[in-house]
C-alpha cells in the first residue's frame, strides 16, 4: 500500500476538531453494538499518533493485518457520514444534494408526488444560487419521473421541463468553457509565473482569445461572470498588466458584494478574489489603497459568519497573512514584519493538513525577504534552503529560481569563500529551468567577477550594475525579476553606504 493511501485516513482524523471528534463518537455510539467495534478502536489509536505507524495499530488493537484494510475503509466511510451530518458542514450545495437524495428515496418508494415536491424546492434553491449543474440534474430527474409515471401534472409540464433542460444545458456549456479557460490560465500562472518572453506572451494571448467563448456580458449570470473575471484576471497577471488585473479583481469582489448571499455559498472564491485585488495593488505599489483594502478584508472575515469550516479558515489565514507581510514590504517596516514570523509559523502548524507545500514555500520566501531587509542574512538563507531543498515543490519554478538568486546574494553579503561554486550551481540551475534573463545574467556575472574587482573599485562596479539593471526596470519581460527581488534598492544601499531598509523606507515614504 502506498504512503499516500496510508495517510488518507490519518490526515482525515488529524484534521478533525474536538467537536467533530465528539460528534463522531456520539454518532457511532448511537447503537450499542458499535461500542466494541474494531473501527472505533482503530480511530482511538490513530487519534493519539503523531505519525502513521501500522505496527503500533496491530499491537494496540485486535485487528489482524489482513483485516486492517477493510477496517480502515469502514472507519473512513463512517467519519465522512458523521461529518456530513455536522451542521458546520451544511453548505447550501450540500443541502441541495441532500434534498435530491431524499427525493430519490421517495421515488424508489413510489411516492412520486412527494419526490417531485422536494425536487421542485431543491431546483428553486439551486437556481437562486446559480448552481445550474445541480438544477440540470434535478430537471432530468423530474423528466424521468414524468415520463414513467402518471402524476396528473398540468398539460404543459413536459414542454416546460424540456425547454428548461435545453436552456440549462446551453448555460452550463458556456460556464464550462469559461471555467476551463480560467483553470488553464491559473495552472500556467502557478507553474511558470509571469510571461518570461515574447513566446510566452503570444502563447498566452492566443490561448486566451482562441478559447474565450462568444457572449453578451449583460446576459451572463453570476457564475458565468465570475469565471470570466477570473480568466481575465489570470491572463493579465501572466502578461503583467497589473492595472487590468486590479480592474478584474475589483469586478470579481464587487460581484459578490452585489449579491451577498453568494458569499456564504462560495466564501473561498470571495476571499480569493480579495487576495488578488490586494496582490494587484501590491505590484502597483499603491500603498494607501492596499492598506485600506487589507483592513476591509480583515474586518470582513473577522465578523462574518460565513467563515465556518476548515477549508475557508485556511484560505482566510493564507490570504490575510500573505498580505499582512506584503503591507510590511510596502511600508518598509521590516522590524515589525520580523515580529510576526513566529506567530505565523505557529499558526501554520494549526493548518498543516489544509495548506499545501506551494503556499508554505511562499511564506518561507516572504520570511526570507523580511530577514534580508534588515541584513539577517543567515536567517534568510535558512528559509531559502527550505524552499530550494524541498523535493515536493513541482510548481512555481519562478519561486525556485529567485530563491537561489537571493541565497546567492546573502552568501555574498556574508563573505562566503565558496561564493564561486554557489554562482556556478545557480547558473546551471537557471539554464536547466530555462529561466536565464538579462537581470539574472548581469547579477551572476557581477558576483562571478568579484575576485577581479579591487575594493577601491567596488563602488563603481555597483553603480555600473545598477545602471544596467535600471534600464530593464520597465522592460515588458525583464521587469518580472523586480517583482520577486528588490535588487535595485540593494544596489542603492551599496552605492550610498546605507542599510537596505533605510533605502526602502525612503521609497516607501514617497509611495505614501
Amino acid at each position: 500500500m502506498s504512503t499516500e493511501q496510508k495517510n488518507i485516513l490519518f490526515d482525515l482524523i488529524k484534521s478533525l476538531s474536538k467537536s467533530e471528534k465528539r460528534q463522531f463518537k456520539l454518532f457511532v455510539g448511537r447503537l450499542g453494538a458499535n461500542s466494541d467495534a474494531k473501527f472505533i478502536a482503530l480511530f482511538n489509536v490513530i487519534d493519539k499518533m503523531k505519525k502513521y505507524d501500522e505496527q503500533t495499530i496491530l499491537r494496540k488493537t485486535d485487528i489482524s493485518k489482513g483485516q486492517l484494510p477493510n477496517v480502515k475503509s469502514n472507519l473512513y466511510r463512517q467519519l465522512l457520514v458523521s461529518l456530513r451530518l455536522n451542521p458546520q458542514h451544511q453548505t447550501p450545495q450540500l443541502q441541495i444534494r441532500e434534498q435530491i437524495d431524499f427525493a430519490t428515496i421517495l421515488y424508489n418508494k413510489g411516492l412520486y408526488r412527494q419526490s417531485l415536491k422536494i425536487l421542485d424546492k431543491a431546483k428553486s434553491t439551486a437556481m437562486d444560487l446559480y448552481e445550474l449543474n445541480m438544477a440540470f440534474e434535478i430537471v432530468e430527474f423530474e423528466k424521468a419521473i414524468e415520463s414513467q409515471y402518471i402524476t396528473r401534472s398540468m398539460d404543459s409540464r413536459a414542454d416546460d421541463l424540456a425547454v428548461m433542460a435545453k436552456d440549462l444545458s446551453i448555460q452550463n456549456v458556456l460556464a464550462s468553457k469559461l471555467s476551463n479557460l480560467s483553470l488553464q490560465l491559473y495552472s500556467f500562472l502557478l507553474k511558470n509565473g509571469y510571461a518570461k518572453n515574447e513566446d510566452d506572451y503570444i502563447k498566452t494571448r492566443n490561448y486566451f482569445y482562441y478559447h474565450l467563448p462568444t457572449f453578451e456580458i449583460e446576459e451572463l449570470d453570476f457564475r458565468e461572470k465570475l469565471y470570466l473575471y477570473m480568466a481575465q484576471l489570470w491572463y493579465n497577471m501572466i502578461i503583467q498588466d497589473f492595472v487590468s488585473s486590479y480592474k478584474y479583481a475589483t469586478k470579481w469582489v464587487e460581484l459578490f458584494r452585489e449579491e451577498r448571499r453568494m458569499i456564504s455559498a462560495n466564501p473561498v472564491y470571495y476571499v480569493k478574489g480579495y487576495n488578488y485585488l490586494l496582490e494587484s495593488l501590491y505590484y502597483l505599489r499603491y500603498y494607501s489603497k492596499f492598506k485600506e483594502s487589507y483592513l476591509e478584508l480583515c474586518e470582513e472575515v473577522e465578523h462574518d459568519k460565513y467563515i465556518n469550516n476548515a477549508n475557508t479558515k485556511s484560505m482566510v489565514f493564507i490570504y490575510t497573512r500573505y498580505n499582512e507581510i506584503n503591507m510590511h514590504f510596502l511600508g518598509a517596516t521590516f522590524e515589525e514584519g520580523i515580529k510576526v514570523i513566529q506567530r505565523i509559523e505557529e499558526e501554520l502548524n494549526d493548518h498543516t493538513h489544509q495548506i499545501d507545500e506551494h503556499h508554505i514555500m511562499v511564506f518561507y520566501y516572504k520570511f526570507a525577504c523580511l530577514h534580508f531587509g534588515i541584513d539577517n542574512y543567515r536567517e534568510s538563507i535558512q528559509y531559502l534552503n527550505k524552499i530550494i531543498n524541498n523535493p515536493k515543490l513541482g510548481m512555481r519554478e519562478d519561486l525556485l529560481c529567485y530563491s537561489r538568486i537571493l541565497r546567492l546574494i546573502c552568501h555574498f553579503e556574508l563573505g562566503k569563500e565558496e561564493i564561486e561554486s554557489i554562482v556556478k550551481s545557480t547558473y546551471r540551475f537557471l539554464i536547466k529551468m530555462n529561466d536565464l534573463h538579462r537581470v539574472q545574467v548581469e547579477i551572476i556575472a557581477f558576483l562571478k567577477n568579484l575576485n577581479n574587482i579591487y575594493p577601491s573599485e567596488l563602488k563603481n562596479a555597483f553603480k555600473d550594475l545598477f545602471d544596467k539593471l535600471k534600464k530593464l526596470e520597465d522592460h515588458p519581460y525583464e521587469k518580472r525579476s523586480f517583482l520577486y527581488l528588490d535588487i535595485l534598492s540593494w544596489l542603492e544601499s551599496k552605492i550610498e553606504g546605507k542599510p537596505l531598509h533605510s533605502i526602502v523606507q525612503e521609497k516607501a515614504r514617497a509611495l505614501k
